[in-house]
């Protein structure tokens, strides 16, 4: 139990939060237009390849990230640079999971498996990309934008405008709290040549990219509820969504970044879980 519990802690489980709500709208807006016999086997799969391709892209990230995380003194009890898990054990624990990933994706449908190795390129490539680039932001976020559309093609197989446009929902509500997230370590990104937007135009320039991002995130919510045809529960959940994507700005200044962590982890994942609810909640009024 114990080992749970670690390595739980070392790719924040908690966070999973972030993409599963939407990986369940995308889920039971599927089995709304097909005749699914096989609905909890489906659900199981769905979930589990959502925490297998998680634990492997934050495992990594962990594992590639061991040196600045050591020397970052935000970072630094992490479980890698404090002893607690070995980086074998940790790059072990990575392929683990993403093989359970591909095999999960195999018992789901053909077309499912045959994009798990995109899209375990696409969450595992997001470590390298901080070191190269500012828009490292909109990859991670492109891989979690992937949970609504791959939950989707996992019950019908096949493409739909409505869950891509909930994937573009993610897209930028992610890029946006990643940004207001990665402010913390403008200083050490740059004394270590990590990339970053806050590293590029400067926090305060970060803080109002963030907003437009997460502008751009409302007017997908709004977008999608209209193809949707959505009812009333839908727009008060969209309502609930917009202000509390309103309050984490409200509370994250460029000079006070002290509740960042409340920002991006607290005010997120309620966002997310309550969003869904209510998504989910109207699909069936």
């Amino acid at each position: 139990m114990n080992k749970i519990l670690l390595y739980s802690r070392l790719v924040k489980f908690e966070h999973t939060i972030f993409a599963m709500p939407f990986a369940l709208i995308g889920f039971f807006m599927a089995t709304l237009v097909t005749d699914q016999v096989h609905f909890w086997r489906l659900l199981g799969t769905v979930v589990l390849s959502m925490v297998f391709a998680r634990n492997a892209a934050m495992g990594f990230n962990r594992y590639l990230d061991r040196q600045f995380d050591a020397a970052n003194p935000r970072t630094a009890k992490r479980e890698i640079p404090a002893g607690l898990v070995s980086a074998p054990k940790a790059l072990a624990f990575v392929i683990v999971n993403a093989l359970l990933f591909v095999a999960v994706t195999y018992l789901i449908n053909p077309l499912c498996f045959a994009l798990s190795p995109v899209a375990l390129f696409i969450i595992l490539g997001y470590s390298f990309t901080k070191r190269i680039t500012p828009l490292c932001h909109f990859v991670l976020s492109f891989g979690l934008s992937l949970a609504p559309i791959g939950a989707w093609l996992a019950v019908t197989g096949s493409f739909a405008v409505a869950p891509l446009l909930f994937s573009g929902v993610v897209f930028f509500w992610v890029s946006g709290f990643d940004v207001i997230y990665a402010c913390q370590d403008v200083e050490f990104d740059r004394q270590y040549r990590l990339q970053s937007i806050p590293v590029l135009t400067g926090i305060k320039n970060a803080l109002r990219i963030s907003v437009l991002l997460h502008v751009a995130t409302f007017l997908l919510v709004i977008a999608a509820g209209l193809v949707m045809e959505a009812n009333f529960i839908y727009w008060i959940g969209a309502g609930i969504f917009g202000v509390l994507m309103v309050y984490q700005h409200l509370i994250v200044k460029a000079d006070d970044l002290s509740r960042v962590n409340l920002a991006f982890g607290t005010m997120n994942g309620i966002a997310g879980v309550v969003f869904a609810v209510f998504v989910i909640g109207s699909l069936y009024y």
